[in-house]
């Protein structure tokens, strides 16, 4: 008990520290653009390849980059005003607008269904979601997997109740799994990409017919309604450095491993699991993450109920 206490005021003083972080850089500066990113994505390359800075400086603009370890203490940070601008997937955004954060979605990524997936050991026993009933399943809490975990159980007609949870970040997840501490582990890419290469972990179901696996992009409502033309640029220059990702995984992986810390071969996998293209949100979109939504309110996992249309920016808006 006293270990798992001592973990989480870890982890609080690290959300802590980190947007003390941005909002200290960030002081004293009229016009900027706080961006969170995490280590894997489109936002990463748009930081290392150097092209937004000289775009918004025309427009008297600097750039500020904070790093964050997952989607949630992203949001948060966004919802405290630490940073104005940041992308997570589907799932952390539901738990922020339900904690009345001020997002509005701005753009999104097309379905990467294969880019996260419900991982065994190579040895496991198990061989199908409907054997996780009364086993012990890791997963990053209020992530995009969490979605795909209560989609793939009620497919295979086990109660989200029936499985035990145990919420923990990658690093640790990693561990859990690989010391047999937990019996499946459902992670994303490129984590899910390195397990597979280093432990030869088996897939029980990735997404693929079960979840979408969307990719959003975020600006605070403060920031958007002062800066839509800002907010335009950064995406602007998104595309730009989409179109050239596509083009040329092997350079994309080669300029991301080292950040990373993974292999070239590895990050290629991953990369050819994702997908590609920045695109303004669309009704359809709206309706997927609704559903997304709804599930966590039938579950008790958000306190109310919300409307994504509520904070979703419409093309030409």
């Amino acid at each position: 008990m006293r270990r798992i206490i001592q973990r989480l005021i870890a982890a609080v003083l690290l959300s802590i520290g980190i947007v003390a972080a941005a909002v200290g850089t960030s002081y004293g500066q009229d016009k900027v653009v706080r961006i969170g990113y995490q280590k894997y994505g489109k936002l990463v390359l748009l930081k290392s390849k150097g092209t937004l800075e000289p775009k918004l400086a025309t427009d008297g603009y600097k750039v500020v980059w904070t790093e964050f370890p997952s989607g949630p203490p992203l949001l948060e940070a966004l919802n405290v005003g630490a940073i104005d601008f940041g992308n997570t997937g589907e799932a952390p955004p539901i738990f922020a607008q339900a904690a009345g954060a001020p997002i509005q979605y701005v753009a999104y990524e097309p379905p990467a269904p294969k880019g996260e997936a419900i991982l065994v050991p190579k040895d496991s026993p198990l061989k199908s979601v409907a054997d996780l009933k009364g086993k012990k399943v890791a997963l990053n809490k209020g992530s995009n997997v969490h979605y795909l975990l209560v989609e793939a159980l009620e497919k295979a007609g086990v109660k989200y109740s029936e499985i035990e949870p145990v919420f923990l970040a990658p690093a640790d997840a990693r561990a859990a799994f690989e010391r047999g501490a937990v019996d499946a582990w459902v992670i994303w890419d490129p984590f899910q990409a390195a397990a597979e290469a280093a432990t030869r972990a088996r897939t029980l179901t990735d997404g693929t017919n079960l979840v979408a696996n969307y990719q959003f992009y975020f600006s605070s409502k403060k920031f958007l309604d002062a800066n839509p033309k800002i907010v335009d640029a950064v995406l602007a220059e998104l595309s730009a450095v989409d179109d050239w990702a596509k083009g040329d995984i092997h350079a994309v992986a080669e300029q991301l491993a080292p950040t990373i810390g993974l292999s070239v071969p590895v990050v290629e996998v991953a990369l050819k699991r994702q997908s590609y293209g920045i695109k303004p949100i669309t009704d359809a979109v709206i309706a997927d993450q609704q559903q997304v939504a709804d599930a966590f309110l039938a579950l008790g996992l958000i306190p109310k109920a919300i409307k994504i249309s509520d904070v979703a920016r419409r093309p030409g808006s």
